[in-house]
């Protein structure tokens, strides 16, 4: 376990929990930041149920969950994070939201701290040029759920310290099971500037009527040998999430492949946003095809 032995983490939602989850699992105190108490009670009750999803599936014991547990406290209370190691902060994809509490944040834990963003899609160069010591601000992007998904993206940006990138690639190599990928700081940096392009054209195939929704999963998980097929994978992903990464990838590059497709508009105006509203391409009522 290398220096990073007290976390900072700035949101406990959907990925706030699981990183939360990883990190308190490795051995390391973690400290939770939310915008009330509400929140934060939320927060903890996800790790909580996390840890008890571990222990069902055999990933971890009674004790190792108790353990876990007692190194992670919540607060509302920005001062409560003067003496962390390391800030991760995983709050809404919204660059505005993103530079106002990491600046909070910066003005209390000291120049020195290193200063993470779990951003999927937004720049982390643009988000270290509005802090102090910007030399100090990488982005680790973790993939959802953050327990189970083993890649890592360590990601750069243009003022990082590169003895920096070489700390963070041993601070992942010390979390159970998961594998850093050092990364350019770039729009979608690694996975999604590979999986956005790719799930949109599915996404314009089925509204095209090539094949049903079922059929195209059945195809590619069958034919390129893969675990979940795309439209699957939008469920779980949420439509709402993709289309605002595809934007904002759209936004910072002009690219055509990251242009939303109007089905997914539609979807997502519809409120079929998929697993999380029961309803999506292959959950519950079917989009048209």
């Amino acid at each position: 376990m290398n220096d990073f032995q007290k976390i900072g983490l700035l949101g406990c939602g959907t990925m706030g929990s699981g990183i939360a989850h990883v990190f308190a699992a490795s051995g390391r105190d973690v400290v939770v930041l939310e915008s009330d108490d509400s929140r934060v009670a939320a927060g903890l009750a996800a790790v909580a149920g996390s840890l008890d999803g571990a222990v069902r599936r055999g990933k971890a014991t009674p004790d190792d969950r108790a353990a876990a547990l007692a190194r992670l406290t919540g607060t509302t209370d920005v001062t409560d994070l003067a003496a962390v190691d390391l800030v991760i902060e995983s709050v809404s994809e919204d660059v505005d939201v993103k530079s106002a509490v990491l600046g909070r944040v910066a003005a209390v834990v000291g120049g020195q701290v290193p200063i993470l963003t779990n951003t999927s899609a937004l720049s982390v160069t643009e988000l270290a040029a509005a802090l102090p010591n910007p030399a100090r601000v990488a982005g680790l992007h973790f993939f959802n759920p953050a327990p189970a998904m083993r890649t890592v993206e360590v990601v750069g940006a243009l003022q990082t310290e590169p003895g920096l990138i070489d700390r963070l690639v041993e601070l992942v190599e010390t979390l159970d099971g998961k594998v850093p990928v050092v990364v350019k700081d770039r729009p979608g940096f690694l996975v999604n500037a590979l999986l956005l392009p790719y799930l949109n054209d599915v996404i314009s195939e089925l509204d095209s009527g090539l094949a049903t929704a079922e059929d195209i999963d059945v195809a590619l998980k069958l034919g390129l040998g893969y675990r979940t097929g795309p439209l699957e994978l939008l469920d779980l992903i949420g439509l709402d999430v993709h289309l605002h990464a595809t934007e904002s990838a759209y936004a910072a590059t002009l690219d055509d492949r990251y242009a939303p497709p109007p089905l997914l508009r539609q979807m997502v105006a519809a409120g079929r946003l998929g697993a999380k509203s029961g309803h999506g391409f292959r959950i519950g009522e079917e989009a048209p095809s």
